[in-house]
């Protein structure tokens, strides 16, 4: 089925420089360049690829391949990645009579439109303007392609295809580390961490119908208005998953996933657990 993936939202500016990519020792440091300002978030580097490419690739790990990508600020910088795409970066090749025979390959069979969806869109008229690229898909799925996951999306996907529901949204415990704090005028009656509270976050997975489109308004929010109203009508339903989920909204968050990528811990890489370690 078809990947709608939200990737045309501002970019967030690194005031940071990364470590060097796994390989490299004291005698080659990465040289940081500040990325311009218009490079958006899914395009941040994660090891030696942006998190747009580690999503892709978990989806077609679950064997969908077929990509709608809504672009918008920084356009540019997603299209040029893919056009001159270079295969050798993350596997393993021959090179014989200066003729390059991969081993293996990341997008060979992949299918990726790419739709100018607006600069300052909001989600959900991103998805109405990609309505087009998915007509005749009765199930389809959608992602802001900054977050990363071990979640089982087969199970996710069964689970919806077996409900009466017009969108489901993976959701997972509040990821806060500050304290929430209960009082009684001036006096505090309990301190709980945000995490321990009965509530939960969108997770940015969903799984959808074609219904979901007769609830986005013209320039409307896919979360509060198309999914607020379907949850109105009861059919929203949820998939709680407590496994590792990762988003990348800050550089904090984003340099955590690196550092993970570099020392070897990469649950969100399943593709690695089928094929053996690669980058």
């Amino acid at each position: 089925m078809k990947v709608v993936l939200f990737c045309g939202g501002h970019g967030m500016r690194m005031s940071h420089p990364r470590p060097g990519l796994p390989g490299e020792g004291a005698a080659a440091p990465r040289v940081h360049h500040e990325p311009a300002d218009d490079v958006p978030k899914p395009m941040q580097l994660v090891g030696q690829r942006p998190l747009l490419w580690h999503v892709m690739r978990y989806y077609a790990h679950f064997g969908h391949t077929d990509f709608v990508l809504c672009l918008g600020d920084g356009a540019r910088h997603i299209t040029d990645f893919f056009l001159t795409y270079t295969e050798t970066a993350s596997n393993d090749f021959v090179l014989r009579g200066g003729q390059v025979e991969l081993l293996s390959t990341d997008i060979s069979d992949w299918s990726v439109t790419f739709v100018h969806t607006g600069a300052a869109s909001s989600i959900g008229e991103r998805l109405r303007r990609v309505r087009e690229h998915v007509e005749g898909e009765e199930i389809f799925l959608a992602n802001y392609a900054d977050v990363l996951t071990d979640a089982p999306l087969d199970d996710m996907i069964a689970n919806f295809a077996a409900a009466d529901a017009g969108a489901s949204m993976m959701v997972v415990p509040p990821q806060s580390t500050f304290h929430c704090v209960e009082l009684d005028g001036t006096w505090v009656r309990t301190i709980s961490s945000v995490s321990s509270l009965p509530v939960w976050e969108n997770a940015g997975f969903f799984v959808l119908r074609q219904e979901i489109f007769d609830h986005i308004p013209e320039g409307g929010d896919l979360v509060e208005d198309a999914c607020g109203t379907l949850a109105g009508k009861g059919r929203l339903i949820a998939y709680p998953y407590r496994g590792f989920w990762q988003a990348a909204d800050t550089f904090k968050e984003r340099a955590a996933l690196d550092a993970a990528y570099d020392s070897g811990s990469r649950p969100w890489m399943v593709w690695e657990k089928s094929v053996g370690a690669g980058v």
